[in-house]
């Protein structure tokens, strides 16, 4: 049973029945088509007691809030990742309520396997064949896995300088993989690859960012409800999100807002979306309090975190809104800091993150050091893909 009510375009309102399976709103504004729900109806199953009750710890735990029924799920075990209590870390910090929410535990050692598994499995329901993606990496390997799984011919398309490690996924999961360069300055040339696919070949799109596929975003939101569960029903005082195009800030959103929406929370959590130094066009329209259509791509963006260099934050408008909603912040982090927050997770956690994975924390470090977090406060630190995904960058800094 399905509890989506419509489909509504972010950027003009178009409204869509879910019945449809809109993919991109018609109107071709690059409005993401965010999936309302109907509340009122989730409410009367979707319940403290009955999540106790509830032995399945993956994604597919919370199916009411998901847009695609679980008979078609493709399963990886994705989600029921652990929300571990740092308490090394923490009290290097100097903060003792420290928590790290380890996403390299998901099969494909990335959150992002949240999202493709409902994109993969939306793509199930509608009977496709071949599916494509424009990603830095991680959403691609982690596309590639569930196709494999679900038997669907996966195509894409990655940056020139994609990591061996998230290049050995794509091949051995059996992607037909591509790689392009950016040439033209704030532009990103995958995204304009996966869209010509699209047109000419009629495959379905799935990259992780939402005004190309309203489903997957709808992933990454269980992370929320997974902390929120994991805190016994408590809010965190601050969550920070590692961000590139800011669909993960959206997801976390949407599943800080389903809940309060379903009355199984009470107070919201600051949002802080953290970003590199070299690519920070969100956290530039943050502090200026700019508009969503103010906001100017990265010319040329480059970082460490490779994972996070989405020249242009497609799904900003809903990451500024978390923000704002929640009294968060954006935050950059600089590659030095970064690095620093890798090797910590490492030494002091046992966490072995990528150089994108760590830049939560990062961000967390800065605003300690600014004086605008305050050590008594409750943090979550997304921490969002595993070292194994990037290694030569680890080893030549490390």
């Amino acid at each position: 049973m399905s509890f989506v009510e419509r489909l509504v375009c972010s950027k003009c309102g178009t409204r869509y029945r879910s019945e449809d399976n809109p993919v991109m709103c018609r109107k071709k504004d690059l409005g993401r088509l965010d999936v309302i729900y109907d509340y009122d109806a989730v409410a009367k199953q979707l319940t403290r007691r009955t999540l106790s009750s509830r032995a399945t710890r993956d994604i597919w735990r919370y199916e009411e809030l998901l847009p695609v029924p679980t008979r078609y799920a493709v399963r990886l075990r994705e989600g029921g990742t652990p929300l571990l209590h740092a308490k090394r870390l923490g009290a290097k910090l100097g903060l003792r309520k420290l928590f790290l929410k380890d996403e390299t535990r998901n099969p494909t050692a990335s959150f992002k396997d949240r999202a493709m598994a409902v994109g993969i499995t939306k793509a199930v329901e509608m009977g496709k064949k071949d599916v494509v993606i424009a990603s830095s990496g991680n959403a691609a390997a982690s596309l590639a896995a569930y196709s494999a799984a679900a038997g669907i011919r996966c195509h894409a398309f990655v940056p020139d300088d994609a990591s061996v490690g998230k290049l050995a996924q794509l091949r051995l999961y059996g992607a037909t993989t591509v790689q392009r360069k950016q040439e033209k300055k704030g532009e990103d040339a995958t995204v304009q690859a996966m869209l010509k696919a699209v047109e000419k070949s009629g495959y379905y799109p799935c990259p992780s960012f939402g005004p190309f596929n309203p489903y997957q975003v709808e992933g990454p939101k269980t992370m929320a409800y997974e902390i929120f569960e994991q805190m016994s029903w408590s809010s965190p005082d601050a969550i920070f999100i590692p961000t590139g195009s800011g669909c993960l800030a959206t997801g976390i959103w949407k599943g800080v807002n389903d809940f309060k929406q379903l009355g199984l929370i009470e107070e919201l959590p600051k949002l802080v979306v953290v970003q590199p130094e070299g690519n920070q066009a969100l956290v530039r329209a943050i502090r200026a309090h700019k508009k969503f259509s103010e906001i100017i791509p990265e010319a040329f963006p480059k970082s460490i975190a490779s994972g996070l260099l989405d020249p242009f934050p497609w799904d900003g408008d809903a990451a500024m809104a978390g923000v704002r909603e929640t009294k968060g912040a954006g935050v950059s982090a600089s590659e030095a800091e970064i690095m620093r927050a890798v090797k910590d997770l490492a030494a002091y956690e046992g966490v072995f993150s990528e150089p994108s994975g760590a830049a939560g924390l990062a961000g967390l470090r800065r605003m300690l050091e600014q004086g605008t977090v305050n050590k008594n406060e409750t943090a979550v630190v997304l921490v969002t893909g595993s070292g194994l995904k990037d290694p030569n960058v680890i080893v030549d800094s490390a």
